[in-house]
């Protein structure tokens, strides 16, 4: 079967000519209100799009759901959601759509020249599910909405030497207090992150006694697909939790299951690396030494 390509939304103006809505003040970033947007007119287009440029929304409504990859999401909460250029989306149910909130359109150029230009990557809500949107408390939504209500303003303004500076400031702070409130979230949600880390040791546990000399070490992809988790949501709240993300409890499973090797086999150092998923024996020794400060061989003689 043919596959399907989404529209692709070029610039923010096309963006505000799809939902009929005025012109922008910059054709690099827009604030607009989402009560307002009309998917009637174009909504063969909100079945399958993607967008090139980043969105951060704050959402409240019902009977409204977005796709995301292959699963729908209600927006029945206020949420905050961060998207980045080239993710692909789908609207479905509008009937009876009744939404509240803004979204916050900006393309990279608006950054060119800033430093967020190269921060804004180690933001890894940009690229989380849809459900792992951030749920903000009432003094959280009202510092979020003086930040917006300020780019909005300057946008307003006429425009001088200052203004791209000012508004990028602005952006750069809402960006600091998300990554603060997305804290907060997983602070909060500490039972149910505990519960992630029995079920990451589980995973890991039964992956490296059955699958890892088939398969090879476990990717990041894969755990946090088997967690229901994107990527860089399942890492940002493991080093929230534990000081470190899925690769390093991906990598320190492998350090004791290397250890329990070394310790209790006859096996040689380079049969033990390829056990573990290694081609090569000094890839092995360079990861075990750099996770112990001494190497495989050290470690055994230890126990003699």
């Amino acid at each position: 079967m043919k596959k399907t390509v989404p529209y692709r939304i070029q610039s923010i103006s096309e963006l505000h000519e799809l939902f009929d809505l005025p012109k922008p003040y910059n054709p690099l970033i827009s604030v607009t209100d989402v009560s307002l947007f009309n998917y009637e007119k174009n909504w063969d287009i909100w079945k399958h799009f993607c967008q090139d440029f980043y969105c951060i929304s704050v959402k409240q409504g019902n009977r409204c759901k977005m796709k995301y990859g292959q699963r729908l999401y209600d927006f029945n909460e206020g949420v905050m959601v961060f998207t980045k250029p080239g993710q692909v989306f789908s609207i479905h149910e509008t009937e009876d759509y009744q939404v509240s909130g803004f979204a916050l359109f900006f393309k990279t150029d608006l950054l060119r020249h800033h430093p967020l230009a190269k921060t804004i990557k180690d933001y890894g809500f940009f690229s989380y599910d849809l459900s792992e949107a951030l749920h903000l408390s009432d003094s959280e939504m009202a510092r979020v909405s003086t930040l917006i209500q300020q780019i909005q303003q300057e946008l307003k303004s006429n425009i001088d030497p200052f203004s791209q500076d000012i508004i990028v400031s602005h952006l750069d702070l809402l960006l600091q207090y998300s990554n603060r409130f997305y804290n907060r979230q997983f602070i909060t949600r500490k039972p149910a992150n505990d519960e992630v880390l029995v079920r990451l040791e589980q995973l890991l546990n039964n992956y490296f006694d059955n699958e890892l000399s088939i398969s090879g070490l476990p990717s990041v992809q894969y755990v946090a697909e088997q967690l229901g988790f994107s990527m860089d949501y399942l890492s940002d709240l493991l080093r929230s939790t534990t000081g470190q993300n899925t690769q390093h409890h991906i990598h320190n499973k492998l350090i004791e299951k290397a250890k329990e090797l070394l310790s209790t086999t006859n096996l040689s150092v380079k049969e033990i690396a390829y056990q573990l998923g290694f081609e090569y024996a000094q890839s092995f020794n360079k990861l075990f030494k750099k996770k112990t400060d001494i190497s495989p061989l050290t470690f055994r003689e230890s126990f003699n």
